[in-house]
């Protein structure tokens, strides 16, 4: 069984060896596949990653959580009287990834059709974490990656560039906007909101990262709501979840998100999914998980949202 990434991007034309113009869609690539569908070579890079995150956390002692019971996508009912993470080591929070990735969770407005910003502090803080990202072997190996499919610069301040104009350029998440309102990470780690509160199926946009789902769980804002039944985990100690949840009261039916990864990890693997992966679906295994990430361009952003 896979579980399912949808990455998407925002219109903006980006002038580096990746180009798109507005509103453009990617023509397919060929790309090899294995034996059971899966992009071999996605597959591959996938691996190397997973085995260099030297900052990943471990289940049972640097996090823990409670899984409690299963959901369906439809249901209404909470099935978790509990918060899902029971704890996560304050330490593990402090190495400078984790830091540098948690200094820019506040930086964003919740609500769509509302103006983004980026302040000087900002912007500062967002290179503070390309930097960090770029000293670890995950995002060494990502580049030297991509750089040999020709897809980005071999030199490591062009490539930072390149990401910061992929992850934090602000674009119209919607046509029926004429202001910024969103950007690749606010999309995928830090999530959005569109409508009132309580509304319908698509409330909540994006939020696919663990560290914001428990720094907000702490704090009161999230509600976990179960498991999906269809989509059981394997138990405490899986690394890989597919839940329903609250957001400020905002329903999330269906989201898959990884559990203690780091955010070096995530940012490395979708952004080689986003820069090589074919436009529609790409079946991989990351770890020992088998997902598929569905990659639709339509400029030169990322956004992710999974289901």
């Amino acid at each position: 069984m896979y579980s399912t990434v949808l990455l998407r991007s925002g219109p903006y034309t980006e002038r580096t060896s990746c180009h798109f113009r507005t509103d453009s869609i990617r023509t397919p690539l060929p790309v090899a596949q294995s034996s059971t569908g899966m992009n071999a070579e996605l597959t591959s890079i996938s691996s190397r990653l997973w085995s260099l995150d030297e900052n990943r956390l471990e289940p049972g002692t640097d996090y823990a959580i409670n899984l409690q019971h299963g959901t369906k996508r439809y249901w209404k009912r909470d099935e978790a009287r509990e918060p899902l993470f029971t704890y996560v080591s304050p330490k593990s929070l402090q190495k400078p990834t984790y830091k540098t990735f948690i200094a820019l969770l506040d930086n964003y407005e919740k609500e769509t059709n509302v103006q983004e910003t980026v302040t000087e502090v900002e912007e500062r803080e967002n290179r503070a974490f390309l930097d960090a990202i770029m000293e670890t072997k995950v995002m060494k190996e990502a580049h030297s990656f991509l750089v040999s499919k020709g897809k980005t610069d071999s030199n490591v301040s062009k490539f930072k560039e390149h990401l910061y104009r992929i992850w934090f350029r602000l674009y119209r998440r919607t046509r029926d906007t004429s202001v910024p309102d969103s950007s690749g990470f606010e999309h995928v780690f830090v999530g959005e909101t569109r409508g009132g509160a309580g509304g319908g199926r698509n409330s909540v946009l994006g939020f696919h990262n663990w560290i914001q789902f428990y720094l907000q769980e702490k704090v009161g804002n999230v509600d976990y709501r179960g498991y999906l039944m269809n989509k059981e985990p394997e138990g405490p100690h899986s690394r890989f979840l597919t839940i329903q949840f609250a957001w400020k009261r905002e329903i999330k039916p269906e989201g898959s998100t990884f559990i203690g990864t780091s955010p070096e990890f995530e940012v490395a693997l979708y952004t080689i999914v986003y820069l090589l992966g074919n436009h529609g679906d790409n079946h991989m295994q990351v770890g020992p998980y088998k997902v598929n990430i569905k990659c639709f361009h339509h400029g030169g952003n990322v956004g992710d949202r999974k289901s």
